[in-house]
């Protein structure tokens, strides 16, 4: 939390007397937002989440989404964007040398910190490979929030042996991520075999009666599988975000233990 540690910095120099009270008020001044008229910056999400505002691009002008950017780029943190085209990437890219696109997850980062990944593992699963994308969009979210992952994709209840035969990674795994559209059984399948959170993405991979999505989200809401949490459909960050958070909690706890 590089934040709350500047902050301290600062109000440790006004106490010394190293710095004047003006000069710490500008710094502060943009707490707990930045207005920019058209969005209210969240400088200080970080502070209390963790992990600075991630900024949803679908829906958002090319305009909007370099202003909010460059607004976060004087904060000096890392910064994520998802559902970035390529149109926003080659908008954003002059803005910073330290910007990577990542093509096929739809995601922009922008690395001005070091990221110290987590001893424990994180294992996203996919039942096909056109669930890739979305599975993409979660490991790429776990991993720039400091959590080690793996990639175990193809794996769908189809061919059943192939994820059986993969068993002892899904037992090293502190949290696992199963992306599934069809019938969207994968989750339940692995839910059954470990003792660990299982959080399911129900994709809008499928044919007509998948209806976008939906049969394979109801299809996990009924797990009869314990331990198996439901994000939204296509929700592929949503999962890395909530995946990272526990197994942030889990290495906390194992390090205080």
């Amino acid at each position: 939390m590089d934040l709350e540690k500047d902050i301290r910095s600062i109000l440790e120099s006004v106490k010394e007397g190293n710095i004047d009270i003006d000069v710490a008020m500008d710094y502060l001044r943009d707490l707990p937002f930045e207005d920019i008229g058209y969005a209210k910056v969240d400088h200080h999400r970080s502070l209390r989440n963790g992990y600075p505002e991630v900024i949803y691009c679908e829906g958002k002008s090319i305009e909007h989404i370099k202003g909010i950017v460059e607004s976060m780029l004087k904060k000096d943190n890392n910064i994520l964007a998802t559902r970035a085209s390529k149109e926003v990437y080659e908008g954003l890219k002059d803005l910073t040398d330290d910007i990577i696109y990542y093509d096929l997850a739809k995601i922009v980062f922008i690395k001005k910190k070091e990221i110290k990944k987590s001893k424990s593992k994180i294992l996203v699963a996919t039942g096909g490979t056109s669930d890739i994308p979305v599975a993409e969009e979660a490991a790429i979210t776990a991993e720039v929030l400091g959590n080690s992952v793996e990639r175990l994709y193809d794996v769908g209840v189809a061919g059943i042996h192939r994820l059986l035969s993969n068993k002892h990674r899904l037992l090293e795994a502190n949290v696992i991520i199963t992306v599934a559209g069809m019938e969207g059984a994968l989750a339940s399948v692995v839910g059954g075999l470990v003792d660990k959170p299982v959080i399911a993405v129900p994709t809008s991979v499928g044919y007509g009666a998948n209806f976008n999505g939906l049969a394979a989200l109801l299809a996990m809401l009924n797990s009869c599988a314990s331990g198996v949490g439901v994000v939204n459909i296509d929700n592929g960050f949503g999962a890395g975000y909530l995946a990272s958070t526990i197994n942030r909690q889990i290495e906390l706890a194992l390090n205080n233990y």
